[in-house]
């Protein structure tokens, strides 16, 4: 099965009154990439939640948030302690500066951001602790918000599967249609090439060292050895994409690398118009499978 490197899934919970949310969203990077944002109450847990994330995620941008509003969370003053003597040193500080100044006096809410005003309220938090209950709770949830991101993925990775095929599908088409121009290229190319040998004075040249060197540079433009192992790079594509464990993105993208690697070839032997352009188009569909296949996981 295939996944995408991108989605996101998300899953509530209630307890005791807390309302809990966590977000997940993934996007594209070569390693896993994990950042999370947690309440304080629940930091003790941040190595078992980057655990879990990563049995499930194996490579990927992730971005998880775990949010518990328990009614007073946008109640600064619940979770932090006003220092009066910060406060009070601001204003008689700045306020004659900012009077001189002709800005008037700094509001209240100006004051409150500055430095040292609002510090960590020790004594609430000392309180807070987080319940076995409410732990195995917001795991759950947790876990939920996972298997959401996958089915995201999966879907997402069904529609990629299906477009990388599809180009697949045009690829080998083209190659098929390579079959006209190649069989009239040889024979044009060798006629003339003796028709321009037969413009020489070569009464002194071996004529059957002149053949053999002739054979020479005609097999050196033979492109059947390319055609197979495009064939060949085309099948393994096939193959791995349809494999059931979900992990194929970075094979993908070297059997892409070899795809490129025989139409660049195919492209400097053809020495035919027509064939060029035929290459041109199959460089167009492997580069939308390049691209596809930077999403895949």
């Amino acid at each position: 099965m295939i996944y995408s490197m991108t989605g996101a899934g998300k899953s509530t919970a209630q307890c005791d009154g807390k309302n809990i949310t966590v977000f997940v969203k993934t996007l594209n990077s070569k390693q896993l990439d994990t950042s999370v944002r947690l309440p304080a109450i629940c930091r003790e847990r941040e190595i078992e939640i980057r655990n879990m994330i990563a049995e499930r995620v194996q490579r990927g941008k992730v971005d998880f948030t775990l949010s518990i509003d328990d009614g007073v969370a946008d109640n600064l003053l619940a979770v932090q302690r006003l220092n009066e003597a910060a406060l009070s040193y601001y204003a008689e500080t700045i306020t004659p500066v900012s009077q001189s100044l002709g800005l008037g006096t700094p509001s209240l809410e100006i004051l409150l951001r500055l430095p040292g005003v609002l510090v960590p309220n020790t004594e609430a938090k000392a309180t807070e602790e987080l319940s076995e209950r409410e732990w195995r709770l917001i795991r759950d949830t947790i876990v939920k918000a996972l298997e959401q991101l996958q089915s995201f993925r999966a879907q997402e990775g069904e529609m990629l599967r299906d477009a990388c095929l599809a180009r697949i599908k045009n690829i080998r088409s083209l190659l098929e249609q390579v079959d006209a121009p190649e069989s009239e290229r040889i024979p044009a190319i060798r006629q003339r090439l003796e028709e321009a040998l037969g413009k020489l004075s070569v009464d002194a040249i071996n004529n059957g060292r002149l053949e053999q060197e002739l054979i020479f540079y005609i097999e050196k433009l033979d492109i059947n050895e390319e055609k197979d192992r495009l064939r060949h790079h085309l099948n393994y594509f096939e193959e791995v994409i349809e494999l059931p464990q979900g992990a194929q993105g970075k094979t993908l993208g070297f059997i892409a690398q070899e795809i490129g690697r025989e139409i660049n070839t195919l492209g400097s032997k053809s020495n035919n118009a027509e064939m060029q352009q035929i290459v041109v188009r199959m460089k167009d569909e492997l580069e939308q499978i390049k691209e596809q296949s930077l999403n895949i996981l």
